[in-house]
C-alpha cells in the first residue's frame, strides 16, 4: 500500500510545476513518517540567508553558491550530541542522492575549532560532507537558528521550503522518499 501511495505522489510531483511550488508541498508532506513528521513545510518559499560562511580551507561561500540544486542545509556543532547521531544519516543521504541536483551542506555554527570538526567527522566515520564554519553565527542568526541541530531544505532557487528543528533520522525510508520525490519533480 505504501508503495502505491509513493507512486501516486511521485507521479503527481512529476506532472506538477517545475518548481517547489506550494501545490507540491502537501504531496511532499504526505510522504512524512516518523521523524520526518517534524518537518515544517512552508506554504510559500521563504528567503534564505545571504551571510558568508567559511570553508575549512579558509575560503568563503554563501548559499547562492548552491543555486541550481536542492540543498539539505544542516547547522551543527562539535559539542552537540544529537548532531553526532544524525550526521552519519545525512552522510548516507548525500551518498545516495548527492550530485548535480542535490547536496547536503553542513555548517558548524559558533565556536568550533577546525581540528575538533575534523576529529568529530573522523570519529563518526563521515568523509563525504563539507566542513564549513559559521564562527560568528552570522548565517545562523540571519536564518533564525536558535538551537542545534537545525536542518533547512532549500529549493534550486536558494529559497527555504522547509525546516526541521532538532535531530531526525535522515537515512529513514521516509526521508529518502521525500528527497527522491523532491529532486525527481525538478529533474
Amino acid at each position: 500500500m505504501r508503495y502505491l501511495k509513493s507512486i501516486a505522489l511521485y507521479t503527481a510531483l512529476a506532472l506538477g510545476a517545475n518548481t517547489a511550488a506550494a501545490a507540491d508541498i502537501p504531496a511532499l508532506a504526505a510522504l512524512a513518517e516518523g521523524d520526518m513528521k517534524k518537518v515544517n513545510w512552508h506554504a510559500a518559499p521563504q528567503p534564505s540567508g545571504a551571510a558568508a560562511f567559511q570553508t575549512v580551507e579558509g575560503g568563503q561561500k554563501t548559499l547562492s553558491d548552491y543555486e541550481g540544486k536542492h540543498v539539505v542545509l544542516n547547522f551543527w556543532a562539535t559539542w552537540c550530541a544529537p548532531c553526532r547521531k544524525e550526521m552519519p544519516q545525512l552522510s548516507e543521504l548525500q551518498a545516495e542522492f548527492g550530485g548535480e541536483g542535490f547536496e547536503v551542506v553542513t555548517v558548524a555554527t559558533g565556536r568550533n575549532a577546525v581540528p575538533a570538526m575534523r576529529a568529530f567527522f573522523q570519529e563518526i566515520g563521515v568523509d563525504n560532507l563539507p566542513l564549513h564554519r559559521d564562527p560568528r553565527q552570522a548565517l545562523a542568526r540571519e536564518m533564525g537558528v536558535l538551537g542545534l541541530p537545525v536542518t533547512v531544505i532549500l529549493d534550486p532557487q536558494g529559497m527555504e521550503i522547509a525546516r526541521l528543528t532538532g535531530d531526525a533520522d535522515w537515512a529513514s525510508d521516509s526521508a529518502k522518499e521525500i528527497i527522491a520525490a523532491l529532486i525527481g519533480a525538478e529533474g
